[in-house]
């Protein structure tokens, strides 16, 4: 649950994620995890933009199949970019305080 909610959280704070990070020790990080293969890695190198760089790297991620990744991105972001997880960790919240309401107005619909 947590990875797939997360996975929408990065879909809304793309835009901010393209123009902000450089995404190379993110790319190192999810190498490492093995979330991305050598292949992506070295594909993803070979993009000479950064912004274009990371666009791929994200749209690389929605079609991923490993179990955690978008927690391990989250976790690679925090250490550079811990503002940008503030951002995510709010609307992660948001958006979980929106759900357990959600459930709670249908459950008392019986």
């Amino acid at each position: 649950m947590a990875n797939d909610a997360l996975k929408q959280i990065f879909q809304e704070v793309r835009p901010k994620i393209v123009t902000s990070v450089s995404p190379d020790s993110v790319m190192d990080v999810l190498f490492s995890k093995k979330v991305i293969s050598s292949d992506d890695y070295n594909r993803l190198r070979q993009v000479p933009d950064p912004s274009d760089r990371c666009r791929d790297l994200l749209l690389m991620l929605r079609d991923c199949s490993h179990p955690q990744t978008f927690i391990y991105l989250r976790l690679a972001l925090l250490t550079v970019y811990p503002w940008i997880v503030d951002e995510i960790d709010q609307l992660l919240t948001s958006s979980t305080s929106q759900l357990q309401q959600l459930h709670l107005d249908h459950s008392t619909d019986g």
